[in-house]
């Protein structure tokens, strides 16, 4: 009996319940309307851009803020419009080409990630922006390893190569 008890009380301590530790929650595939590559991960929901007809499923999630890293004129409708007549906030960080990507950007979308109360939404095009950001957000902020923050960046939608670079190079400079 002594046996089974030492080996519970072992079990315990090592996925942290006794230690009080709560898991840590995983990047998983969700689903809004018909937002593209849409993924969740605790109060965070990295997608690529929502339809004007998602804003209702996105107030539905319980999320209360959307932010984007669209720039102006690349959608045909007014989402800032939208999403506030929704009764949630509205916050845009945008950048396109990789030049535009500047520390100001990571600055200002880990703030506000780092910053903001219940869930939000966190999108660009098609994903692959926020996969750059994210990392960021993941390695200076969550204290994520590199690796694991690059394997998330590319499961959100990172696929250039340009803003993968800028943002390893950021945090570099950061963790100095």
């Amino acid at each position: 009996m002594a046996y089974r008890l030492n080996w519970l009380f072992f079990v315990l301590l090592f996925t942290g319940v006794v230690a009080g530790e709560e898991p840590q929650p995983t990047l998983k595939q969700a689903k809004i309307g018909a937002t593209k590559n849409v993924h969740v991960l605790g109060n965070f929901y990295l997608a690529g851009q929502p339809t004007e007809s998602d804003i209702e499923a996105i107030k539905d999630l319980g999320i209360k803020r959307v932010i984007t890293l669209r720039t102006d004129g690349e959608i045909a409708w007014d989402e800032k419009q939208l999403v506030e007549a929704a009764g949630l906030e509205f916050d845009a960080v945008p950048f396109r080409e990789p030049d535009t990507l500047t520390d100001e950007v990571f600055d200002r979308v880990c703030t506000l990630l780092r910053d903001g109360e219940g869930k939000t939404l966190l999108h660009c095009g098609s994903a692959n922006r926020v996969g750059a950001v994210w990392m960021v957000h993941r390695v200076l902020v969550d204290k994520v390893p590199l690796d694991e923050a690059r394997k998330e960046a590319a499961e959100v939608g990172l696929r250039t190569a340009e803003y993968e670079q800028k943002a390893i190079d950021y945090i570099k400079r950061k963790q100095k």
